[in-house]
């Protein structure tokens, strides 16, 4: 899903070059559990990610789980939740940082992981 969704905004912005419809940033975050056998913890962790499709700043918000796909050397599945989140700017993701929802759930839903991993990056169309 979250490929698709980056696929479709990639195609979106190569339509619409003109008017910088690409996203400039792309946040992906992963969440390694306390309890990673905890189904209870992750639906939480995972309904708490939702929560913040309602900050205006986010353009996409893909959350997901671990795909069953061939293991190789290059793929970590170690972690139990992710989420990809695109935004227009900078300036947007750091307003989303700040935005009392993004706060809201820090705060909610940090006692249910041990280890988060972010990787920020700017879109090169």
């Amino acid at each position: 899903m979250g490929l698709l969704i980056a696929t479709s905004l990639a195609a979106k912005a190569d339509t619409n070059s003109e008017i910088g419809a690409a996203p400039a940033v792309i946040h992906s975050v992963f969440f390694w559990l306390k309890n990673p056998d905890s189904a209870e913890d992750r639906k939480s962790l995972i309904e708490g990610l939702n929560s913040l499709r309602e900050i205006p700043q986010i353009q996409a918000l893909h959350v997901g789980v671990p795909a069953s796909t061939v293991s190789r050397d290059v793929i970590d599945s170690s972690y139990q939740v992710s989420e990809l989140m695109f935004f227009n700017s900078v300036e947007e993701q750091d307003e989303y940082q700040s935005h009392h929802i993004h706060k809201k759930f820090v705060k909610d839903y940090a006692h249910l992981w041990h280890k988060v991993v972010v990787y920020d990056s700017l879109n090169t169309l």
